[in-house]
């Protein structure tokens, strides 16, 4: 059910033309500045791909893809990307990228399972970026290396849209933290696996969750990932699994924790093979993506999705992800929002 997340307090500090001009600066000083930290070079990326090749990504493992027939390819199925984690890392070896350089997309997406609310729209945009690695990256030290990357060029982007719009003031903290989904359980042992991210977040300010999809002490994820992409099963240096996570912040708009990007270094052929079979997913190693990876055909490699509007929300200090993007919404949600004196797109 859709719902709305009512900030106690929030005026826009920006009308709707400086909105447009701060989303335009934000997503090009933004890719840029991302490109520079990972070496990566843009390519052009599919809004959708054929069915039935396990191309596509499966997120949690439970969203349904919007699909449609091709007429013109005998009624043959397409289905709109969820995002394009496997594509990239098909495209990494096609292009024939060397270790330490790697790519990254406009990606936009259509994901009509989603819970709409202040975060969540049936339509995704996010730079999507994948990077070659080499045996020995494959580290949670490598890891958190690169989410600190990430996160300097966020904070380059910060202090621009603050230069450029004094009325908005910094929040993001200079340091990132890393914690495992294992260890916040063991700190919040009562609280639910969101409420445990909007303590740690409120705590750091921004924390890199690390094991996401992995099975903790209690036998549950701390929340779900599919068993294709992230390796969220090898053991790593500190004795706990998964090479993944999410980049959190804390958010005082909505006095609530964020994701800003889902991302991990992808699974090996001993990974792949194993998270499969713990999810009874085995029959997908005949389908053609987990086939050329079986078949020492891609390399490997690090990526993940950093949502466009969702930066560009919060750098801007907005209360809604409709404030920035057009797309679909509620008749109810948009009269809420306009009584709180939110303008959707």
């Amino acid at each position: 059910m859709s719902k709305v997340i009512k900030p106690q307090v929030y005026q826009a500090l920006l009308g709707t033309c400086q909105t447009e001009l701060g989303i335009k600066q934000i997503k090009e000083f933004f890719q840029q500045n991302l490109s520079t930290e990972l070496r990566l070079r843009r390519v052009t990326a599919p809004l959708f791909v054929l069915q039935g090749l396990g191309i596509n990504d499966d997120l949690n493992g439970v969203e349904r893809p919007v699909t449609f027939p091709i007429k013109d390819m005998g009624e043959a199925r397409a289905e709109v990307v969820h995002s394009l984690a496997k594509w990239k890392r098909l495209t990494l070896a096609e292009y024939k990228v060397e270790p330490g350089y790697g790519i990254y997309t406009d990606m936009n997406a259509i994901r009509a399972d989603e819970e709409l609310d202040n975060l969540h729209s049936l339509y995704v945009d996010q730079w999507d970026w994948e990077a070659v690695i080499t045996e020995g990256d494959r580290t949670l030290a490598f890891l958190e290396n690169v989410v600190r990357r990430i996160y300097a060029a966020i904070l380059r982007t910060e202090y621009l849209t603050c230069e450029t719009f004094p009325q908005v003031k910094p929040f993001l903290p200079r340091d990132i933290h890393f914690v495992h989904s294992q260890e916040l359980l063991d700190m919040y042992p009562d609280l639910s696996p969101k409420e445990r991210e909007d303590a740690i977040c409120e705590k750091y300010g921004a924390v890199f969750v690390e094991g996401i999809g992995c099975r903790l002490s209690d036998g549950k994820k701390h929340d779900g990932r599919a068993p294709d992409y992230d390796d969220w099963s090898t053991v790593a240096e500190n004795g706990r699994e998964g090479l993944n996570g999410d980049i959190l912040i804390w958010y005082p708009v909505l006095g609530r924790s964020i994701e800003l990007s889902s991302m991990g270094i992808r699974v090996d052929k001993e990974a792949l093979l194993r998270q499969l079979k713990l999810e009874g997913e085995e029959a997908r190693e005949k389908l053609y993506f987990h086939q050329q990876l079986l078949g020492d055909k891609l390399p490997l490699s690090i990526g993940g999705g950093i949502g466009q509007s969702r930066l560009c929300m919060v750098l801007l200090h907005k209360a809604h992800i409709g404030e920035i993007q057009a797309s679909i919404w509620p008749d109810e949600m948009r009269r809420e929002c306009a009584d709180m004196g939110l303008q959707l797109i």
